[in-house]
């Protein structure tokens, strides 16, 4: 990359590819391949199993076996639109993934003990020895009319010998490291993923005033800019394109009659 200019040593730190070679995890292997459009192939062994959303499926070698689990808090994600089962593939064999959308992935190797919050429906993957929760976040979903609203945000945390965690996000992907205490405003569509030890808030950065375009917020209700505010320490993950929420669960898909 060179020597960074002055003045932007602090900045987010660019993913300039997806992760090259072989990764492996137990007996499962994988690797990433395309530019644009990129997918996860993975080759399952008979012991590691993965779990995923299943609309991301792509294709799968028919010795692969499908299952399905649910999820603790099932009836609060059901009405908020949200997936309440994901779907278990188990070995020998094959299997690929994608979203389907333009971006990057990254690919994070959780230790025992370790935990991340990655956004809802931007996970690809993960092991079986990494535990899938979630929790609901309040104010982190906000556009520039204001809204009130939340967030389900997907948490993951690395049991026994610790797991694999694969995470898509749209657009390129930056790092950014907040040492303790540090703080960086994003637009709420651009955070992807951040260490459990980052501390999320909501913070309103503009208000519509006085004059005519004061008059012209109170005619739609009021007008804000809300950001989502990130305080270390710990790392933070963010995406250059806006997250869109895919169709609510249990809408048609291409391939199938319903996401259930």
């Amino acid at each position: 990359m060179g020597t960074p200019m002055p003045g932007f040593s602090n900045e987010p730190i660019p993913e300039l590819r997806n992760p090259q070679g072989i990764i492996r995890s137990g007996d499962l292997s994988l690797k990433i391949e395309g530019e644009v459009v990129p997918i996860v192939d993975v080759e399952l062994g008979k012991q590691q199993s993965i779990y995923f959303e299943h609309h991301i499926l792509l294709w799968k070698h028919p010795n692969v076996r499908l299952g399905m689990k649910g999820l603790k808090g099932a009836v609060k994600r059901y009405f908020a639109g949200l997936q309440i089962f994901i779907s278990e593939a188990h070995g020998p064999g094959n299997i690929a993934f994608s979203r389907e959308a333009p971006g990057q992935i990254v690919a994070l190797q959780l230790e025992r003990g370790q935990t991340v919050d990655v956004r809802e429906h931007q996970f690809l993957l993960a092991t079986s020895n990494v535990e899938y929760s979630f929790f609901f976040q309040r104010g982190l979903v906000n556009l520039f009319f204001s809204r009130s609203g939340g967030l389900f945000i997907d948490r993951f945390e690395g049991k026994r010998d610790g797991g694999l965690l694969l995470i898509h996000g749209y657009g390129n992907v930056f790092e950014k490291y907040l040492a303790p205490g540090e703080i960086l405003d994003v637009e709420p569509g651009a955070w992807l993923w951040k260490d459990s030890s980052v501390r999320m808030e909501t913070v309103t950065a503009l208000q519509s005033s006085g004059g005519i375009l004061g008059a012209i917020g109170v005619m739609l209700g009021g007008i804000s800019l809300t950001l989502n505010r990130f305080i270390g320490p710990g790392r933070l993950g963010l995406q250059s394109m806006t997250y869109h929420p895919p169709a609510p669960e249990g809408a048609s898909q291409v391939g199938g009659s319903s996401n259930m």
